[in-house]
């Protein structure tokens, strides 16, 4: 079985080089594919996050793992780069995305998956959340989701913009012997209330 998925792979990288390999349209669709280890079960594939979207200017890392019954069973993807929505959890990188489970076609490709990821950065899906805390905070402070979802691309993805006020309360918490990582995660789930954070760490 395995065999058949190798030569599945192979076949899906020789049609992205004949046909140029990104997702056209530019820099903002880009989806990037490659080999880890000399295995072809094992890769690692990068999403530029869209333009006009709180990912923009990112670069994401994802672990893609083909199963052997591949096509014909979905890979195992989740996303490596840290980033905040609803979709993704946020400690983990699981995905929630129906095509990698109950929606998954033989015909479809890595490929396909990169690209509707991508699609999933630029339209999340609260109400079919993996993350329940990204998800409340995109429905009920969606300025705050927003702002908290440029800060972490800019923190893990190489995001272009800077936010000193939020990086103010990460030092401060920091000053008080927390994990730069630890400060970022629950002041963003505190909706950046530094002392409802500060609550949560010490209570």
């Amino acid at each position: 079985m395995a065999n058949m998925a190798e030569a599945r792979i192979k076949r899906e990288f020789k049609d992205a080089l004949l046909g140029g390999g990104g997702g056209g349209g530019g820099g903002e669709c880009l989806v990037k594919m490659e080999l880890v280890n000399d295995s072809w079960t094992e890769l690692r594939g990068e999403i530029t996050g869209p333009r006009g979207t709180p990912y923009e200017g990112g670069k994401f890392v994802l672990e893609i793992k083909v199963p052997d019954r591949y096509p014909y069973t979905p890979p195992e993807v989740r996303f490596v780069t840290r980033i905040w929505h609803p979709n993704v959890s946020s400690v983990t990188g699981a995905i929630r995305m129906d095509i990698l489970k109950d929606h998954w076609a033989a015909a479809m490709t890595l490929r396909t998956v990169l690209l509707s990821l991508q699609g999933l950065l630029t339209a999340a899906e609260p109400e079919d959340w993996q993350d329940f805390v990204v998800a409340l905070q995109f429905k009920k402070r969606h300025d705050l989701f927003l702002l908290t979802a440029k800060h972490w691309t800019s923190a893990y993805a190489g995001g272009p913009r800077t936010f000193p006020e939020l990086d103010l309360k990460i030092e401060r918490l920091k000053d008080m012997g927390i994990d730069e990582h630890d400060a970022r995660v629950v002041l963003s789930k505190e909706n950046w209330d530094l002392e409802r954070a500060a609550e949560c760490l010490f209570i």
